[in-house]
């Protein structure tokens, strides 16, 4: 029994640790190659996608302005395609970081309308993405493809694990395709 208290104790602690650390984006993020369309896997849940069900997309289009433009779109619960159209710039400091919003043009000089949006993990194919921001609060598994195969999936949910994720409500949009 004192084995098991301790491996359970040990295990908790490394999960606060992991959370405790500030999380990190990736080092390098080419936004020609992430541009383009980007199905939802999973998410942890949000107000912003209570009525989403099914066909959440998100896609990225670079903007002369070196900002990008940003489509979130879904099929609601009654059926219906919805969708929201924002702009995301890149952080001056770091490559992964992004902000976005989806308020209205003339309030973009607001700070606070402006949301983190990490890219945690990337495949160095740009096939899947893992999306949070520093709080942990936020979080999507992303592909190119409407599903992914059960072992990426559980590979992507071990790195938001390790990450410091809570993922007891994750919504897992789009089953494995095995």
């Amino acid at each position: 029994m004192n084995r098991l208290l301790l491996v359970t104790l040990l295990l908790a602690a490394a999960g606060s640790a992991a959370a405790a650390e500030p999380l990190q984006p990736v080092a390098d993020l080419d936004i020609n190659r992430y541009s383009g369309t980007w199905y939802e896997i999973a998410r942890l849940p949000n107000r912003w996608q209570d009525r989403c069900v099914a066909d959440i997309t998100a896609t990225y289009t670079p903007l002369q302005s070196g900002r990008i433009r940003v489509v979130n779109a879904c099929r609601d619960k009654d059926g219906r395609m919805q969708s929201v159209t924002g702009q995301a710039r890149r952080s001056a400091d770091h490559p992964g970081k992004l902000k976005v919003r989806f308020a209205p043009a003339w309030l973009g000089w607001l700070p606070f309308v402006w949301a983190d949006y990490w890219v945690l993990a990337l495949d160095p194919d740009y096939r899947w993405v893992i999306v949070g921001e520093p709080g942990r609060d936020y979080l999507w598994f992303l592909a190119r493809d409407r599903a992914l195969d059960r072992a990426t999936l559980d590979d992507l949910r071990a790195r938001a694990t390790a990450l410091g994720f809570d993922l007891d409500a994750l919504v897992v949009v789009s089953p494995p395709a095995d």
